[in-house]
């Protein structure tokens, strides 16, 4: 099983940056517009829209407020398994995320990895700059 470890700080305080992650129906707005359209939420699942055209169902598997880490499972797609964590930690004034993913079949990995990282250098800007505005009004 291929499995991607992407971790990165961002220099926003570790709540806000939380509140952000756990807001599970709005990653296309809060986390990584742009990468992510449109999200539509029901009950513990979401539907994302990618800005390529690709549309996946994720199932919120575990939400830990003292842990901070939230943990989903996409139940479509070509992958027959994938399952990822996000995990927010203090990091100085700021924050450090984890971002874990595991997914099958292995040649699908280059494909997730490059989403991983073109969402985890979204997720810093959007984050930083909301922080920035928030600070400034």
């Amino acid at each position: 099983m291929a499995s991607i470890h992407k971790a990165f700080e961002v220099d926003v305080p570790v709540d806000q940056v939380w509140a952000a992650v756990r807001d599970f129906g709005a990653v296309h707005r809060r986390l990584t517009p742009g990468l992510t359209v449109a999200t539509q939420l029901e009950a513990d699942a979401r539907t994302v829209t990618f800005a390529n055209g690709l549309v996946l169902k994720e199932l919120l598997v575990s939400l830990d407020d003292s842990l901070r880490r939230l943990v989903y499972a996409s139940v479509q797609g070509r992958a027959t398994h994938h399952n990822a964590s996000l995990q927010v930690l203090p990091e100085g004034s700021g924050s450090r995320i984890v971002w874990i993913t595991d997914v099958l079949p292995n040649e699908l990995e280059p494909f997730v990895r490059g989403l991983v990282e073109q969402g985890a250098a979204i997720m810093k800007q959007t984050l930083e700059e909301d922080a920035a505005r928030t600070a400034s009004a």
